[in-house]
């Protein structure tokens, strides 16, 4: 398991906008990771989205998988110094609304890397309930490129 301090230490988000709070499991192979994210009723995005009925906002379920895939299958690339960057997210649909007090479970496996160019399956569901599921393409890319320092 990863704890938050091992995800900071691994990927340069931060408050507010660090979607993971743990990485409970990673494939021997390490090309399948399950991650969780405990939604608050404190988180910021709820302010606007909506007042009265907070929803997450499903492009921010889309990060967080794709937070939970840097953060539980990138160890050697990170070692690298290269940082996965979002490049495409295909074929989501959400079926269930993600609320206040849910933990949302983040299951995502690598399915290509060419190169600097990868893809993941990505799914996201509540009580295991479906959210959302489909997939995304990264780019891995240099750290000193994006002139970051390594995440603290």
């Amino acid at each position: 398991m990863k704890t938050i301090d091992t995800i900071r230490a691994t990927i340069p988000h931060r408050f507010p906008f660090l979607m993971v709070d743990r990485v409970v499991e990673v494939s021997d192979d390490g090309k399948r990771a399950v991650a969780v994210k405990l939604v608050s009723a404190n988180e910021p995005y709820f302010q606007g989205h909506f007042p009265d009925f907070p929803i997450m906002p499903g492009v921010l379920i889309i990060e967080a998988l794709a937070q939970a895939a840097a953060a539980g299958l990138m160890a050697k690339a990170i070692a690298d110094g290269r940082l996965g960057v979002l490049a495409g997210a295909d074929g989501f649909r959400f079926h269930r609304m993600v609320r206040p007090g849910d933990t949302l479970r983040l299951e995502v496996e690598l399915t290509r890397l060419r190169g600097p160019i990868g893809k993941v399956s990505g799914k996201a569901t509540v009580d295991g309930q479906l959210v959302t599921e489909g997939e995304i393409t990264f780019a891995l890319v240099s750290r000193s490129e994006l002139g970051i320092e390594a995440a603290t």
